[in-house]
């Protein structure tokens, strides 16, 4: 595993947390390369419980080096808030186990107030966005408007950059929408701050991340989101803003993809996403409502309850194919124990054909009726399983299955939220 990306299959929500936080117990770096503090890891570590935003999940373990690389879109409030959370529950973070690339872009408040001011204007056509400034942000990126990391370093630089934007803001702010016009030097002296405070941990992470693997050293890659929530392949316009397959590692943390060696996609034994669009496989009944229950399907960083449904093969099968996936790891398998039979998804049946990919038009996937296979459940709680033996009967046809569709094999099984409720059932 010298350069492994962790990855959602789905529409997040998955379990990369843990996922990453168990990987990382043999790797040396962990690398955070694309999102924000709009995404939520739930990782739990003896009776304690850790919910991350911002900093990776290899933070919990000590003499690990973490990294934020430059496709991140980074909230200095948020960042700050998050250590000193972690730093109340006993984990340390200095430079030393801690580094942000000095190229990554920074949310302002004026991100904020821009996404809180588009959601709302939209109506009925929301994206259901978390309104933590990530798309404003993003846009800013690509309009080359946008403020990095190391614009914050230099005050003179920060200053003129943040004047202009601040003027060109506020006439969408206030002559637009009438809202309060922003202050410069409120927003100034906060960030100059942060910046004081930040300015030991700013690295140039790529040639770190570079270094790194090119010592032998073992690197994680951890994503955000899912890949149904990516900006080119997930279901537009109830997408994320950046790209979460494989190929934004390489972007978002600077390295070639030639030194890329492995690309786990994280998969729940069913599938669940957050906010509107088209979801085949959803369970609109008691099963639904059973599912979300005894899986806790509500949000970590919003607390939103998630729309819950049968396992959808094809989701996965394109994910295996836009990130190159070398292996699934399937967690909240112990969710379904219980449940007399099983249904998943083998392909979608769209007019008069069968089709196993997710169209690009939300249009066409809405009039994609699922075609089902029918599985045995498993009545034994399998929370204690420590191997693939251990599983019931049932529980290895149905993880068979995901590995004969997809053509991708499954690695790793989850059977609880706590590390040691975690098998290796094969190489990565």
């Amino acid at each position: 595993m010298p350069a492994c990306i962790v990855l959602g299959a789905q529409w997040g929500d998955e379990g990369k947390g843990k996922m990453t936080d168990y990987l990382a117990e043999k790797a040396g770096v962990v690398v955070r390369y694309q999102g924000g503090n709009n995404a939520g890891h739930t990782v739990e570590v003896g009776d304690k419980q850790y919910k991350l935003h911002l900093i990776p999940s290899g933070i919990l373990y000590k003499n690990k080096l973490n990294v934020i690389g430059n496709g991140v879109v980074l909230d200095p409030k948020a960042l700050f808030e998050e250590m000193g959370y972690l730093k109340e529950l006993g984990v340390e973070i200095t430079p030393n186990n801690l580094v942000i690339s000095d190229r990554t872009q920074l949310i302002m408040p004026y991100h904020k107030i821009l996404d809180g001011i588009k959601e709302r204007a939209r109506g009925k056509k929301d994206i259901g966005t978390t309104g933590k400034g990530i798309g404003p942000c993003y846009t800013d990126k690509m309009e080359r408007s946008g403020i990095r990391v190391c614009d914050l370093m230099h005050k003179e630089v920060f200053a003129e950059k943040l004047r202009d934007n601040i003027e060109d803001k506020n006439n969408i702010i206030n002559k637009i929408y009438g809202e309060e016009e922003l202050n410069f030097d409120a927003i100034y002296n906060e960030y100059m701050g942060y910046a004081q405070k930040m300015k030991p941990f700013v690295k140039e992470t790529s040639v770190i991340v570079y270094d790194k693997i090119k010592e032998g050293e073992e690197v994680l890659f951890e994503g955000a989101q899912g890949t149904l929530l990516d900006i080119d392949y997930g279901t537009y316009p109830y997408v994320t803003s950046s790209n979460t397959i494989a190929g934004g590692v390489c972007i978002g943390a600077g390295i070639g993809p030639t030194m890329i060696t492995n690309a786990v996609g994280i998969a729940k034994a069913y599938t669940t996403r957050v906010g509107k669009g088209p979801f085949p496989t959803e369970l609109s009944d008691e099963t639904g409502e059973w599912i979300r229950e005894k899986g806790h399907e509500y949000g970590v960083t919003t607390g939103r309850a998630r729309r819950c449904g049968w396992l959808d093969l094809v989701i996965l099968k394109t994910a295996a194919r836009v990130s190159g996936l070398t292996s699934f790891a399937v967690t909240k398998i112990d969710t379904l124990a219980g449940l007399e039979k099983l249904k998943v998804c083998v392909g979608y049946k769209f007019g008069d054909k069968a089709i196993d990919y997710v169209p690009a038009s939300l249009e066409d996937l809405a009039k994609c009726e699922p075609i089902y296979e029918e599985f045995n459940g498993w009545d034994e709680s399998i929370e204690n399983a420590r191997s693939y033996e251990e599983l019931p009967e049932n529980a290895k046809v149905y993880l068979k299955k995901i590995e004969e569709f997809t053509n991708t094999k499954v690695s790793i099984v989850s059977v609880g939220p706590k590390r040691d409720q975690t098998m290796k059932i094969s190489h990565i």
